[in-house]
């Protein structure tokens, strides 16, 4: 199943200047528990899809409210030259091709 088609949320957005969040939110718990347990999204992955160092991506599941947090180091810091996405609102789209 492809992550699109599992969450009926997936939106970007910064954490402040250095780091972006990614929201994934889930209409049951069948499809968190399936996005929650894919290697897909395992840090790991991640940061071999975004060209990050495993160690700069965070996964947060909050299992009460049926949402995945994915928490990364921004390559260039919001606003500065170069910065073609200052409010970190296109960064989801490497995750829409994801599968579970």
């Amino acid at each position: 199943m492809k992550l699109t088609d599992a969450a009926t949320v997936i939106r970007s957005k910064n954490a402040g200047p250095l780091q972006i969040t990614i929201d994934l939110m889930f209409e049951d718990k069948d499809r968190f528990d399936l996005a929650r347990q894919s290697p897909s999204l395992s840090p790991s992955n991640l940061a071999g899809l975004y060209g990050l160092q495993q160690d700069s991506v965070q996964v947060l599941p909050f299992p009460q409210a049926l949402a995945i947090k994915l928490v990364f180091d921004r390559r260039t810091v919001a606003g500065d030259p170069g910065d073609r996405d200052v409010y970190g609102t296109q960064q989801h789209g490497p995750l829409l091709g994801v599968e579970l």
